[in-house]
């Protein structure tokens, strides 16, 4: 009770990849495979009543291939099968947690030239500019805010975007927010963000948990 899902297959799973040791508790690292977007498997899986959006979808171009051929195939690929699911989104009636670095610029190309209907979603990890921050809002989006807050300057963006558009996220088990730089994220870190963007909007901690809360109930349609 009170806990939900989101599917999707993330951009750099598309690719074999190591998996750090500190991710699982401190086990041996071990590789993966490139995985495969099967799309009546995720239909399947996202069609649960627990299932309530589509995600973490999107770009990622910070490990890319180092030659011009296997770059544009790289990214040709996390395009392709970006469309795919943003396709189940809208089959399915799902809003879209949207992964993207260092490709919002790409990301946003995306939207306007493909997306012909309204398509509701947060971008999660939010890391660019004011300009970057209006195309997405002006296209109905919502801005995710982390731990990322605490390691880039944002207050800029954090001051000027409309309270209804924020998120609040912990994007455990990564991007842990002081004091706890050096260890796993934990979901209850979720309150520091919230304190930050409190003292930034120059409101109360409880009103940022408040409306921040009300826009996730929103976006992913909870009672």
């Amino acid at each position: 009770k009170g806990v939900f899902a989101a599917v999707g297959l993330h951009p750099i799973h598309l690719e074999e990849r190591k998996v750090d040791a500190w991710e699982i508790r401190g086990k041996e690292g071990f590789e993966t495979k490139g995985e495969e977007f099967d799309y009546a498997k995720y239909k399947e899986l996202a069609k649960s009543e627990k299932v309530v959006a589509i995600g973490e979808i999107g770009l990622d171009y910070y490990y890319k291939p180092k030659t011009k051929r296997k770059l544009e195939l790289f990214k040709q690929e996390q395009k392709e099968v970006l469309l795919s699911q943003l396709k189940l989104s809208k089959e399915l009636n799902l809003p879209v947690i949207f992964h993207c670095r260092f490709a919002l610029d790409e990301l946003i190309e995306i939207l306007m030239r493909t997306v012909l209907q309204p398509l509701r979603g947060v971008i999660h990890c939010f890391t660019g500019d004011w300009e970057q921050a209006q195309k997405y809002l002006e296209m109905g989006f919502y801005l995710g805010f982390n731990g990322i807050i605490f390691k880039l300057n944002l207050d800029e963006i954090i001051q000027k975007i409309p309270l209804d558009k924020i998120l609040i996220e912990t994007d455990c088990p990564y991007l842990s927010p002081p004091p706890y730089q050096n260890e796993r994220n934990e979901p209850l870190y979720v309150k520091y963000i919230a304190q930050k963007i409190a003292k930034i909007k120059n409101l109360s901690f409880e009103k940022i948990a408040e409306i921040s809360t009300e826009n996730a109930k929103k976006l992913f349609n909870l009672k």
